[in-house]
C-alpha cells in the first residue's frame, strides 16, 4: 500500500489524523495533513481507508 496527500487542496478539518493517527499528523500553524508514513504496515490498512473515505477535501490516495 502506497499513500500520496494533496496538501495544495487541503482543508484541515484533521478527520485523516482522527482516522489514522499513525499514519497522519496536521502542521501546528494552519492544519494542513503531515503524512508520516507513505507506506504503512498491512494493520494500518482499515483505518487509512477510512482516513481516505471521511477526508472532506479527497486529498488521500491509497495505491497497492
Amino acid at each position: 500500500m502506497h499513500i500520496t496527500v494533496d496538501e495544495e487542496k487541503c482543508c484541515g478539518a484533521g478527520q485523516c489524523v482522527l482516522a489514522a493517527p499513525e499514519v497522519f499528523d496536521q502542521r501546528e500553524e494552519d492544519g494542513i495533513v503531515i503524512l508520516l508514513d507513505a507506506e504503512p504496515p498491512e494493520e494500518q490498512r482499515a483505518a487509512v481507508n477510512e482516513a481516505a473515505a471521511v477526508c472532506p477535501a479527497a486529498i488521500i490516495s491509497v495505491r497497492e
